[in-house]
């Protein structure tokens, strides 16, 4: 019934009865024309299919062309023909031919092999250099009468399975988008075969079949229906219309929109993944199938890189130095270069990201915003551009009548009109146009201090709704009717002037031309006690204006995540009026277009060269599909930008998958909620704000690490290799595996650091981490080198301090233990320095850092004094040398901050000048930066850097399941797309024989 009065307030107006036409006091030839040209009055006429309808067995050419052929716009007895079915139904057999050629009427997706699944987060550069040193370990250092390196090798491939079993865990528990849009599938249909109706699995359809259903029921396929009885059906979840729609015969129905109203039978046109419902599922699934790994693996690719050459070089240069100049042993040779190996990269990296995005996403879900999908956290970060979904997501999805907006023509303010609307309304059983004014009226006033005699609800014929009562404090009767604006005033004879009519014509404009629902009210008394009498003539006396508002927070919202520096666009399936007034009433702006320039382009001669240039430069978008926003993400990516969408539809969900950050709002259906990387679970969108200052806090944190894990990494890889070129120092590999594990254990608490969000998008500036990394470790390198050598050619610490010399043997255990305690030690208190922006004691770290940092060094400590491991080529040292060594740390912590000043003042700032990197530029490809992309598959984890050659080897295996795809040529009009398809398939069989 609700859309039936949305049809009041569109459908042209319908001329009354000449008997009522006499009650009008202006002579008919001499009356005006008037046509009230209600918001959304237009509606596409049916057409014919342009080609000879005499010849069944049509040509594949006549049948693909959509000037042609549209099963969506030609009449239905042209679709009758075209898909060779009738009214009774489908015989048995012809059902099984048909259901060979197109399918089940359900979504398929491909199962990955949990085996392959797994491997694959193995599969990344920082993995490669840890499966390598543990393949040096266990099986090259073996030789000269010493096992193989067994302690080093466990270390490692412990590691790799921690982190390979913590991403395979959370992709595996995540759900899936395509799984939900399945599971919204009507399960059973009723349908006509073979001249009787039955109920069936509604995967059992098959286009041609005659199909039924009622209020309540879940549309079970794309249909058009061949008899409709007061039919209003809600498919804002699929198309994003704000008002059910209602439908009459020749109109189309879609796969999984709910019949509020009425009851239908229709000709199935298309199923499974051609429905526009499946094709929004094969948009998710596509986005997931395609092979472009996510913004933050390609980060992490490029700081492997970064590794792996540091790494690389250094381990050529002591393969030419350690066995050709220096003639070393095999297995004395092998043990420097796995110190490099273990200590270059970065082991624990990814654990260490995924408990900061972890804990993280704790934080998150405490302001009602849950995490599906960790490192979207990064991700929204930096996003700059937000796409947002208007029914549900800005607005409440809960029509309203503008009380600013009531227009009054006769003796009634604007209350009092909304208050007779309101008796005009049903009370109970409400549909949404009653709902609203009903809603715009004190509780109880509807029937307050009336007695209702007679009510005519809402139909078709009439398109209004009448009340017949009694005032209970003066006794008379009363009549009062609302409904289409055209129908109300050719009702009107009292008071009706010239006047009154240019009044209601021009307001009937306005609130068209605002994208508003007009709803006309007029009056009446009636003589005498009987409700059925006439009476006296109905008056106008007002006109509603119906629209879906914002919801209350939406406003301030916009407002604070465009100060945050996030640009808000509105892409809505709703009308292009509507979204307009929306944007207004929200501050978004009106600068929005219709949803064909997507397709055809910016009109020449106009303001914009280019489509991108116009998407980019467009408030909105309005009338789009779920090809559409797909497409408008995909090209906002392209520009370079990171993208965020929200939605809580069905029709939101491919973008949803295809965007940097897809967020579905409270209240959205599953397949949204299944596409999204962040759900959430509370009204509105100012949860959204907190998100983004919440990631902004989780990036720094990880932008801190990574500066810290690349100085660390050069600090290790040259400051070893310097030893070892000029005194032939041999460090035990093992111990450099505990410093590894001792400084990711302390990072870990990052995690949980006090940090500052920034004011301006994040994005990942590889130039600034590695120009502070290359300073960082090549200073603490000097500080290790400058203590050995004074350890080492000097008696300097003997003479002053009384300590125990070891002059004997470059490669004393002492003397190992020494240099393991200075580098232990100064490397985590890097991170204080890599985590402020200003003097380090200055800006407090949180109690949890500073612990974890204490019981650190406590432990590198207590292993200088107590650690005599024979294996490792290691023993205790005394107090004495412990102090030294901390003392030397101190003197050599105090300047770094001074060298970080230095590094960003005179480096790094005209660095930036120089070459002009914008956090966009520095994100394009083309710029040698990060190329900016999501992880396209919703599941992906920062881990799984995933390759091309195992998905190849998973289809070549036979053990992946069947996809549904669409190439991008085909991302058409969704009513041509189905002609294409059924016309094709019913083309390459038999035509069924009369």
């Amino acid at each position: 019934m609700s859309d039936n009065h949305e049809k009041a307030a569109g459908d042209a107006p319908v001329t009354p009865p000449a008997a009522e036409n006499e009650k009008i006091a202006v002579p008919e030839a001499e009356k005006k024309k008037r046509e009230y040209k209600d918001f959304g009055e237009e509606k596409e006429k049916a057409t014919h299919a342009l080609v000879d309808m005499s010849q069944i067995d049509l040509k594949a050419e006549d049948l693909y062309d959509k000037d042609k052929v549209d099963l969506e716009t030609v009449v239905v007895e042209d679709v009758f023909k075209l898909l060779q079915c009738t009214e009774e139904g489908l015989t048995a057999a012809e059902v099984q031919r048909r259901f060979e050629i197109f399918g089940p009427n359900k979504l398929e997706h491909e199962e990955q092999n949990a085996f392959l699944q797994f491997l694959s987060f193995m599969w990344n550069p920082l993995s490669w250099v840890m499966e390598g040193a543990a393949i040096v370990a266990i099986a090259l250092s073996n030789g000269f009468g010493k096992p193989p390196d067994w302690q080093d090798f466990v270390g490692i491939v412990a590691l790799l399975f921690i982190n390979a079993g913590i991403g395979f865990y959370e992709e595996r528990s995540a759900g899936n988008a395509v799984s939900a849009l399945m599971d919204s599938l009507a399960p059973k249909a009723k349908v006509r075969r073979d001249g009787a109706w039955n109920e069936v699995e509604a995967s059992e359809l098959v286009p041609g079949d005659m199909v039924a259903f009622k209020i309540g029921d879940i549309v079970p396929a794309d249909c058009r229906l061949t008899e409709a009885i007061n039919v209003s059906i809600d498919q804002a979840a699929l198309t994003g219309e704000s008002l059910p729609a209602s439908k009459s015969n020749g109109d189309q129905c879609f796969s999984g929109s709910i019949c509020k109203q009425g009851e239908a039978e229709g000709v199935v046109i298309a199923t499974g993944g051609n429905t526009f419902f499946g094709r929004a599922a094969t948009l998710v699934g596509q986005a997931g199938d395609e092979d472009t790994t996510g913004h933050l693996q390609k980060v992490l690719a490029k700081i492997g890189l970064f590794c792996l050459v540091s790494i690389g070089l250094f381990v050529l240069l002591e393969i030419l130095v350690l066995y050709a100049a220096y003639r070393y042993q095999y297995r004395r040779g092998l043990d420097n270069i796995l110190v490099l190996l273990i200590g270059g990269i970065p082991i624990a990296m990814p654990t260490v990201l995924s408990v900061t995005l972890a804990v993280g996403a704790q934080q998150l879900a405490k302001h009602k915003a849950i995490v599906t999908r960790i490192t979207a956290i990064e991700e929204l970060a930096g996003v700059t551009i937000l796409c947002s979904d208007k029914t549900g997501t800005l607005t409440t999805n809960k029509l309203t009548i503008d009380k600013e907006l009531v227009k009054t023509y006769g003796p009634f303010n604007a209350e009092e009109v909304m208050l007779l609307a309101a008796y005009a309304s049903r009370t109970e059983n409400m549909d949404a146009i009653d709902g609203c004014v009903v809603g715009s009226v004190a509780p109880g006033k509807a029937r307050e201090g009336i007695k209702l005699l007679d009510f005519k609800p809402f139909d078709p014929v009439s398109k209004r709704t009448e009340i017949t009562y009694r005032e209970e404090s003066t006794g008379k009767l009363k009549r009062v009717t609302k409904g289409m604006t055209g129908i109300i005033i050719e009702l009107c004879s009292r008071n009706k002037t010239e006047e009154q009519e240019n009044a209601l014509e021009g307001d009937v404009e306005e609130f068209a031309n605002r994208g508003l629902r007009a709803l006309a009210v007029a009056y009446e008394e009636v003589a005498g006690d009987d409700p059925e009498a006439e009476g006296n003539g109905f008056e106008l006396i007002g006109l509603l204006a119906i629209f879906d508002p914002p919801r209350s927070d939406t406003k301030q919202t916009i407002d604070d995540a465009q100060a945050l520096g996030v640009r808000v666009k509105m892409v809505t399936g709703d009308q292009l009026a509507i979204a307009k007034e929306t944007g207004r009433r929200l501050g978004l702006g009106d600068h929005m277009y219709a949803s064909k320039v997507l397709k055809e382009g910016p009109p020449p001669g106009g303001a914009h060269l280019s489509l991108d240039e116009m998407i980019m430069d467009a408030d909105g978008f309005a009338g789009v599909f779920p090809e559409h926003k797909f497409e408008i993400v995909k090209r906002i990516q392209a520009q370079g930008h990171l993208c965020a969408m929200t939605g809580d539809g069905a029709n939101d969900a491919p973008a949803l998958a295809r965007a940097n950050v897809g967020i579905a709002v409270e209240g959205a259906t599953d397949a949204a909620r299944g596409a999204a990387d962040i759900v959430l679970t509370e009204p509105g969108l100012s949860t959204i704000v907190h998100a983004i200052r919440g990631s902004r806090i989780i990036f720094q944190r990880m932008r801190n690490y990574s500066i810290y894990a690349c100085a660390v990494t050069i600090r290790i890889v040259v400051g070893f290799a310097v030893l070892v070129f000029s005194y032939k120092f041999d460090f035990p590999p093992f111990m450099v595996l505990v410093i590894a594990l001792l400084n990711d254990g302390t990072i870990m608490t990052l995690s949980l650091d006090r940090v500052l969000p920034s004011n301006e998008p994040d994005h990942w500036d590889l130039a600034e981490i590695f120009l502070y990394a290359i300073f960082y470790g090549l200073y603490l390198m000097l500080s290790t080198v400058i203590f050995f050598i004074v350890i080492w050619e000097t008696t300097f610490f003997e003479d002053k301090f009384g300590v125990d010399s070891y002059h004997d043997d470059v490669n004393d255990p002492h003397l190992h233990m020494i240099i393991y305690l200075q580098v232990a030690i100064i490397s985590q208190a890097l991170i204080f320095v890599t985590r402020s922006h200003s003097f380090s004691f200055l800006e407090r770290p949180s109690v949890a850092l500073m612990a974890a940092f204490c019981l650190a060094q406590l432990v590198s400590s207590i292993i200088a004094a107590y650690g005599d491991w024979g294996f490792s080529n290691v023993k205790g040292i005394s107090g004495g040398w412990i102090g030294i060594v901390w003392v030397w740390n101190i003197v050599w912590y105090v300047p770094l901050d001074l060298l970080k000043f230095a590094v960003r003042y005179g480096v790094i700032i005209p660095y930036r000048k120089r070459f002009a990197k914008t956090p966009d530029a520095f994100a394009k490809p083309t710029e040698g930066g990060v190329p900016v992309s999501r992880t396209l598959s919703r599941h992906e984890s920062l881990y799984s850097n995933r390759t091309s050659f195992l998905k190849r080897a998973t289809r070549r295996l036979g053990l992946s399941g069947k996809s549904v795809h669409m190439s991008q040529n085909e991302l058409q009009r969704f009513g041509s797309i189905q002609a294409h398809q059924s016309g094709q398939q019913l083309q390459r069989s038999a035509s069924r024989q009369a």
